[in-house]
């Protein structure tokens, strides 16, 4: 690569070619409780315990939610306990709906947290996961519920963009220029959100310029941290890493010493995003229909069967 690259406001596109491998094959316990995890979910007659049987059923996005890959995530956060499985998905199913992941929870809703570009995703590492870069320094609200429902919309976005094959995230957490921390409450809520109801979506967390206060400030939210999530934090992680893990041409510059010069422009990069992901999760739907629209498909199907001339339906 030769000279800088031109100054960027809008998401980088997806990799063109799968960055990871298909799910391997399971063995005969794991095809065991993978199956007895499916078959409680798909009877015809399943509705959602503590539901009302006008609303217990599971809706067509729901259905898709529940692959494959789902079921597998929450079984190895689990240690493969089939009932505790079943318990935890179940117990996301209801968080989702209160939540208003489907309704209420949406671009409009959490755009005004979005206007200084605090928290946004950009490019995709060696691994093909996502970037999701957080600025503390940039906060521009006062602490509310809308803070985490802007983190957890933005995490639905990042796991619209990932490639076939691609489960997890990498997080890029600045702490530069005076960083403004989330009181206690609030990272403990977004941590137990994380850790209960997206299992296994963490790859890699590169957290940068940590002052003393933060620093502090971390140690006392470590024992709420589950281990295996513990081991995927690289606090000031040295410029030769961040280059091992991301391609110089997928790295922003600003605070991490990447080749592109992203600025951070909202009324450019917002629709942008939006539009991507907008589009993304309706052309998926679509093939998610024709490879027969039911739980278990397998997400790794539905993401190669989107080709350049894969249109959504109407």
């Amino acid at each position: 690569m030769s000279g800088p690259i031109p100054a960027t406001h809008v998401p980088l596109p997806l990799p063109t070619h799968p960055s990871a491998p298909p799910p391997p094959e399971l063995n005969e316990r794991e095809k065991s409780e993978y199956d007895r995890v499916l078959n409680h979910f798909a009877t015809p007659e399943y509705v959602l315990p503590g539901v009302s049987s006008e609303t217990g059923s599971l809706t067509e996005e729901e259905c898709m939610w529940l692959s494959y890959e789902c079921i597998l995530r929450y079984l190895r956060a689990t240690k493969h306990d089939v009932a505790v499985t079943i318990k935890r998905i179940e117990d996301t199913l209801k968080w989702r709906r209160d939540f208003g992941l489907y309704d209420s929870v949406t671009a409009e809703l959490v755009e005004p947290e979005a206007v200084t570009g605090k928290e946004f995703l950009f490019g995709y590492d060696t691994h093909g996961r996502p970037g999701l870069y957080m600025y503390p320094s940039k906060q521009n609200t006062e602490e509310s519920p809308r803070q985490i429902q802007f983190v957890v919309w933005t995490l639905e976005r990042a796991i619209d963009l990932m490639g076939p094959g691609v489960e997890t995230l990498a997080l890029l957490l600045d702490f530069a220029d005076k960083a403004k921390n989330s009181s206690f409450s609030t990272c403990r809520t977004v941590l137990n959100i994380l850790q209960t109801h997206y299992p296994e979506r963490l790859g890699a967390a590169l957290i940068a310029h940590v002052p003393w206060l933060v620093h502090t400030f971390f140690k006392l939210i470590m024992p709420f941290i589950d281990p295996v999530t513990r081991s995927k934090m690289i606090f000031n992680p040295p410029g030769e890493l961040n280059a091992k893990l991301f391609e110089l041409d997928q790295l922003v510059h600003d605070g991490w010493e990447g080749s592109q010069m992203f600025t951070y422009e909202h009324a450019i990069y917002w629709p942008a995003l939006v539009e991507m992901c907008d589009t993304r999760r309706k052309d998926m739907t679509a093939v998610w229909r024709k490879l027969g629209g039911r739980i278990g498909i397998r997400e790794w199907d539905v993401k190669v069967g989107l080709s350049g001339d894969e249109k959504a339906e109407e």
